[in-house]
């Protein structure tokens, strides 16, 4: 007689999970009476039960299913109802389960409505994002992992993160993905058909993506949290249509449509190019949400006025990348102001300051390289537009970039440099958590600096090999652990500030400022 595998969360065990977690979408509001015994039948149907545990239940309330959650995954493991333990499997049944806990997306959006209606945008606003958290699409004991600290510089204090929060696929998982056949649905990760999608090896599970639609300038737009949450209540606003990102006039007034529907959030966009944009291209989308950013709080080193629109004001902002920022409370001569300095960049050209508006292509097309990554907010009753001027022309100095991330640098942020950090939040690779500790063992003297190892091919460190001889010369190899730590913090941000340097078209030089002056006269801007 072959013996009965003991599974470490047994089938009772794991119906009064279910009860558990029926009861805590009950309680959080995402579930009312009526969907109850709805739900519940759903769940077992997905575990294959026939009935229901109704005995006596903890008592608890709880403010995450995480701990639900992961057993009944357990469960479903041992049982054999997903094909393996990997992290992938695992978040598909989680996203599936937790589906089953939401309202249908009309459902969820007339909510919002009803919400905003009755107590205003800011608690809706409030509630679906609860919402988000609730049913762990914003999965935020992963969120928790994330490393955060402010880097002083003369600029302001810059924000720092390490990403920990997006976990990397094991070697199998990556192994099968290199098996799988393409597919084409749904065409991108930002697409409104992801909404309620199960999702695959290649492809995230998103049946507890909820979306509200919004109208911008006549078009069907989206909003929805971002699972990943790099600062507070993180949101993307994208397209209805899958069509590539384009900065025009048109993303002016939809982002200050934005804002005067959600005057609690900011909003902005990446670039339109490749090098200065940012990582998704292909579907045209903004990314919003309510966190204060470093370059908001810089202040302007030089105002302009126009004598011909009165009523705006221009400003040279103080900050490693070159913003211009323009404030004024008729929303129509912001907008002209606005759309008036996008037209200007697209065909300016400065070769004193390395700044060259085309250049020549096959079959004598012209190559733009200048472009904005534009930034809205109201501000004291006013709209605030930063527009930062971009250029993605690159030399044999600089393969990656002029205006980007040197090489020397790519060893700790190499990736383009997008919205989020222009703003002055770093969102680093989370490779670089256990480099970091490991570059500390060398200012502790835990471990000793050879020059023969740092030669080695084999060498996990090489690409910070440079970096790691500095810092012993500078701090040397006796440290505690805690300054250690201290001071890695501090020459990470300090790297974090020389990536936004290279990015900035202007330099904080005396040359770099009479550039961006020669730029702003040439819009007929007189200066204060």
């Amino acid at each position: 007689m072959t013996e009965q595998l003991q599974l470490a969360v047994d089938a009772d065990q794991a119906a009064i999970l279910i009860e558990r977690l029926v009861r805590f979408g009950m309680q959080r509001g995402m579930i009312d009476a009526l969907d109850e015994s709805y739900t519940r039948n759903a769940l077992l149907e997905l575990f294959q039960f026939t009935a229901p545990y109704e005995g006596e239940l903890p008592d608890e309330a709880l403010d995450s299913p995480v701990s639900i959650l992961e057993p009944l995954i357990d469960y479903a493991v041992e049982a054999g109802l997903i094909p393996d333990n990997t992290l992938t499997q695992r978040d598909l049944l989680d996203a599936r389960m937790m589906g089953m806990l939401m309202g249908r997306p009309s459902e969820v959006a007339a909510s919002f409505r009803a919400s905003a209606e009755r107590e205003g945008i800011e608690a809706a606003t409030n509630r679906f994002y609860q919402l988000n958290i609730d049913s762990n699409y914003i999965q935020m004991n992963r969120i928790r992992k994330n490393q955060y600290w402010r880097h002083e510089t003369p600029f302001g204090s810059l924000e720092i993160t390490i990403n920990l929060s997006k976990p990397e696929k094991d070697p199998k998982e990556i192994a099968l993905l290199k098996t799988l056949p393409p597919s084409r649905y749904p065409k991108c990760l930002l697409c409104e058909t992801n909404v309620g999608y199960a999702g695959r090896a290649d492809h995230p599970a998103r049946q507890n993506l909820r979306v509200l639609p919004l109208e911008l300038s006549g078009e069907r737009w989206y909003f929805q949290y971002s699972p990943y949450v790099y600062y507070n209540e993180h949101s993307i606003v994208l397209k209805g249509e899958h069509s590539p990102m384009r900065i025009s006039h048109e993303t002016f007034g939809r982002l200050v449509d934005f804002i005067d529907a959600m005057p609690h959030y900011f909003i902005g966009s990446n670039a339109d190019l490749p090098i200065v944009g940012g990582s998704i291209l292909h579907h045209d989308h903004f990314q919003a949400g309510r966190h204060t950013f470093p370059m908001e709080e810089a202040p302007i080193e030089a105002s302009f006025v126009d004598p011909s629109a009165t009523g705006v004001r221009f400003g040279i902002v103080r900050w490693p990348m070159s913003v211009i920022r323009v404030n004024g409370s008729d929303r129509a001569n912001v907008l002209a102001a606005a759309n008036r300095i996008l037209d200007a960049w697209r065909e300016y050209s400065d070769a004193a300051a390395d700044v060259l508006a085309y250049s020549a292509g096959e079959g004598g097309n012209r190559i733009p390289h200048n472009t904005i990554t534009p930034i809205a907010r109201l501000n004291n009753g006013e709209y605030e537009l930063d527009l930062v001027l971009r250029n993605n022309r690159t030399s044999k100095e600089h393969p990656d970039g002029i205006f980007h991330p040197h090489r020397e640098l790519h060893h700790v942020k190499k990736e383009n440099i997008g919205l989020i950090e222009v703003m002055g939040l770093a969102v680093l690779p989370g490779r670089l958590k256990s480099e970091l500790e490991a570059i500390g063992a060398y200012l502790t003297g835990e471990k000793a600096w050879s020059e023969e190892e740092a030669a080695s091919e084999s060498f996990a460190l090489k690409p910070h090999a440079p970096w790691i001889r500095e810092l012993i010369e500078r701090h040397g190899s006796a440290l505690s652990v805690d300054e250690a730590a201290n001071v890695l913090q501090q020459e990470t941000g300090g790297k974090f500030l020389a990536v936004l340097k290279d990015a900035g078209v202007y330099k904080a030089t005396q040359e770099g400022r009479e550039a961006f002056r020669r730029f702003m006269t040439s819009l007929s801007l007189v200066e204060q």
